[in-house]
């Protein structure tokens, strides 16, 4: 975390009020020492209107940037005369807080790509579950469990290409990145259960029921 102050040695680009900045900028102090979060104090960085809190953070290609920013703004409510009517009956001007806790939503997703590498936790992938027939003898089976699965509100794909099992699971591990994959076969299908695959390469075979509870759950509390 950065604490991003306002140069004192170049008052120019700032707004002008002293007393108005050391203020702003020993509250925000405050809090953070008060909160126990380590951070640095960063002098020529803070908005021209007021301190700001920034989280940078440093991508695994490239130089830190900052991903999210709380500004502390005594300024521009001022400056437009914006009052509110407090408990005692009087006027009192209020403090506006610029929050951009995403920073800009393009640039958080990058981070979040680049971070998991597009491999999302299962809340957060856009496919979560992908069927994979071995062949078209299995596919009713196969489209039967999808649908169990989106019922549940699972976002499911199931691949009906042509294509051959093992091409299907690298493209499902490799491109698309899903967290599992149904691999379902014959056996699956006299059986009624799933194997499942998970983007580790490590299978399992389980009862339909019990894995649509465990994806479910894993969305629920976003545990991966």
């Amino acid at each position: 975390c950065v604490l991003s102050l306002r140069d004192p040695a170049d008052k120019k680009k700032y707004h002008d009020d002293d007393a108005m900045w050391n203020h702003a900028e020993n509250a925000l102090r405050e809090v953070l020492t008060e909160l126990g979060i380590h951070f640095t104090e960063e002098i020529g960085e803070a908005a021209f209107y007021g301190p700001k809190l920034d989280v940078n953070v440093k991508p695994a290609v490239g130089a830190e940037y900052t991903l999210s920013t709380c500004q502390l703004d005594f300024c521009l409510p001022a400056k437009f005369h914006l009052t509110y009517v407090d408990s005692d009956g009087s006027e009192k001007t209020p403090v506006v807080l610029h929050r951009a806790i995403l920073g800009s939503l393009d640039r958080f997703m990058a981070y979040l790509i680049e971070e998991t590498k597009g491999r999302f936790p299962t809340w957060l992938a856009p496919t979560q579950v992908k069927v994979l027939p071995v062949s078209e003898k299995t596919l009713d089976y196969a489209r039967s469990v999808a649908d169990k699965l989106a019922d549940a509100g699972v976002r499911v794909v199931l691949d009906e290409s042509n294509e051959k099992i093992g091409y299907k699971i690298r493209e499902a591990q490799q491109v698309d990145r899903v967290p599992y994959m149904l691999v379902l076969g014959a056996k699956e299908a006299e059986a009624g259960n799933l194997s499942v695959r998970d983007r580790k390469g490590e299978t399992t075979t389980m009862e339909q029921d019990a894995f649509v509870e465990m994806v479910v759950n894993e969305i629920k509390t976003r545990k991966n």
